[in-house]
């Protein structure tokens, strides 16, 4: 029905959420993981409805492992039995046979690449349709204590940085397991004394290598996932407002914190991958290392007899095998850091409680439209109450009036009948029923809202028109927009109804926006409507208009209504006068009028400034 930041900006009493400080309370603070191990089971437990394509794929992986390991070893007996006796007939089947091994291994390498690419972007979709899902679940609370782009960041960078590891990292991690057990075995049962020689080469300096890499890799890949959450958050922030950063001509200063934010990204990406990337060299020098030592090592056993020339070319091959997957491995867990701390931040919003839709047990009534509240206190912050015992009763179809100065908690009312914040000590009943035990869904389906910040989406003015009643048709909605009067301003664009608007309907004036928004309203047929500032940005001439629809659409139904020009409010049946979060004035027009209080010197400078 509406944003956070449509109801932030018709209510000063509501938590403001500053960006570009410190980082917000659970959006994007650096912590150390606290269950690592919770998170890769989180992770397997998606990748397990993929059972048939990981089996496919641990096959075809256990396949190649044993041709990369008969490779080398063909290369041997070729040596020893072809080449150094000159015997052609003997070489031309090893070589054929070692032809056929590399295409076939090539061709399984391909094929268990292409079934898991599959199998992580189906894991993939998964995640990210639960985690999309999970945030359309969330209370406004959630929303107002973080950064949109924050949750952009995760919904989009974070799910594609985990997907890049997992695509190549379960079979290349299998792989090199298999492949390193394998090698070493098969060193171990040709020449046990050149096993060792590389073992001992390869297998420790790697192990101790990776290990000091990768702990100062970890937490530089969590500061970057951090930073680019903060900037992102930065950038849709800024984005969004770009009017109010020229009208305030504030594009140096934005432009200054962004620099701030991209240096902070800058410094933790640097560090993250100034670690990752160095595995490669350093890698590289410890095989290039092993290859010498099994060389010279190799050179003397063959002088001595120890060692066929075969065996040695067998061994080189086999320590450069022995090398590759280690190294990956290595390489693996430095972006394996980078994926856990993106998968962590997604399973956070996963694990996070999803709003409370209503009691056990609760009923989905048709709502008739009488409206209580008993002492209802409510404060975005428990610290700082915005109501404070507010007692009201609305017969159905009847007109309440809010009024009171900014920040006197009237749209703070309205969001607790609509349940986007629940009360704190009081009740709220609707037809006598306690509000809670209303599932959210039906109530919002019985509850029209127009706000003073229309939203509107990308895509044709139909479809945002139907965006209430997805079932309305042509006739309907052509008969809702002429109650608004807004059908004749519709006509005017290029393409009527299937005109497309831009995002938030930047090609539409002000007034336009609110016009389709309180068509929309009419359209879903509400039983109990609220008016939030719903004339504020159109003329005296369309108000006029909008006034009398109003009048008809207003009929028989419970409607509250929040308005600083009180001229359109005197019909009320009920007006409201708020101020400090308690009402202090209730009655009608003449009523309030007589009394000579806030509400007579709030209509009378209204009318003196109109």
């Amino acid at each position: 029905m509406s944003s956070s930041k449509a109801v932030a900006a018709s209510d000063p009493a509501l938590p403001k959420v500053a960006h570009m400080g410190p980082p917000m309370p659970g959006a994007t603070e650096i912590r150390k993981p606290h269950d690592r191990k919770g998170t890769l089971r989180r992770l397997w437990m998606y990748l397990q409805r993929q059972r048939l394509a990981l089996a496919f794929a641990a096959l075809l992986v256990c396949g190649t492992a044993g041709l990369d390991l008969l490779g080398p070893y063909l290369l041997g007996r070729a040596i020893d039995q072809g080449i150094a006796h000159f015997d052609l007939a003997a070489l031309r089947p090893i070589l054929a046979l070692m032809l056929t091994v590399y295409a076939t291994s090539a061709a399984l390498h391909w094929l268990q690449n292409y079934t898991m690419v599959n199998a992580t972007q189906r894991t993939v979709r998964d995640i990210r349709r639960d985690l999309f899902a999970k945030i359309q679940q969330m209370p406004l609370p959630f929303f107002d204590s973080r950064a949109h782009g924050d949750l952009m960041s995760r919904v989009t960078s974070d799910v594609e940085n985990f997907s890049e590891v997992l695509s190549g990292s379960v079979t290349q991690i299998t792989s090199g397991v298999l492949g390193t057990v394998g090698v070493v075995v098969a060193m171990l049962w040709i020449n046990p004394s050149l096993a060792l020689v590389s073992v001992l080469t390869v297998g420790s300096l790697t192990v101790l290598v990776n290990r000091w890499i990768a702990k100062r890799a970890r937490e530089g890949f969590r500061q970057q996932a951090a930073a680019l959450g903060r900037l992102n958050g930065f950038i849709e922030e800024t984005l969004g407002g770009q009017r109010v950063v020229k009208a305030y001509h504030r594009e140096e200063g934005v432009t200054a914190q962004f620099d701030t934010a991209n240096r902070e990204l800058k410094k933790s990406a640097l560090r993250a991958q100034l670690f990752g990337s160095i595995s490669a060299p350093v890698m590289n020098a410890i095989n290039n290392t092993a290859l010498t030592t099994v060389a010279g090592v190799g050179g003397i056993m063959a002088v001595r007899g120890l060692a066929t020339v075969g065996t040695i070319a067998t061994f080189i091959n086999y320590t450069r095998q022995l090398g590759r997957p280690l190294n990956e491995i290595g390489m693996l867990y430095n972006q394996i850091q980078s994926a856990m701390a993106s998968a962590e931040r997604v399973f956070e919003i996963i694990d996070q409680p999803a709003e409370v839709d209503a009691a056990p047990g609760a009923i989905a009534p048709v709502i008739q439209g009488e409206v209580e509240f008993a002492e209802v206190t409510f404060g975005y912050r428990p610290e700082t109450p915005v109501l404070r015992e507010v007692s009201l009763h609305a017969r159905a179809g009847q007109t309440i009036a809010l009024i009171g100065p900014t920040g006197a908690g009237k749209t703070t009312l309205v969001n607790l009948l609509t349940r986007f914040y629940e009360v704190d000590r009081g009740m709220i009943r609707i037809d006598g029923r306690d509000l809670r035990e209303i599932p959210k869904t039906e109530l919002r389906r019985q509850l029209g809202v127009v706000l003073q910040d229309t939203y509107l989406f990308s895509g044709t003015v139909r479809d945002n028109l139907r965006y209430g009643k997805l079932d309305a048709t042509d006739a309907e909605i052509a008969a809702a927009a002429h109650l608004a009067n807004a059908d004749l301003f519709i006509h005017r664009l290029p393409d009527g109804y299937d005109t497309v608007l831009s995002e938030r309907g930047g090609n539409l004036s002000h007034g336009q926006r609110q016009l389709l928004a309180i068509t929309r309203a009419i359209l879903a047929n509400p039983r109990i409507l609220i008016l939030d500032e719903a004339t504020s940005s159109v003329d005296t001439r369309t108000e006029k208009h909008i006034q009398e629809a109003m009048r008809r659409l207003m009929s028989g139904r419970t409607c509250f209504v929040i308005a600083h020009r009180l001229s359109t409010i005197r019909d009320a049946d009920q007006i409201l006068v708020l101020n400090h979060g308690q009402i202090v004035e209730r009655g009608n027009h003449p009523q309030l009028m007589d009394r000579a209080g806030l509400y007579s010197r709030l209509y009378t400078r209204s009318l003196l400034t109109a």
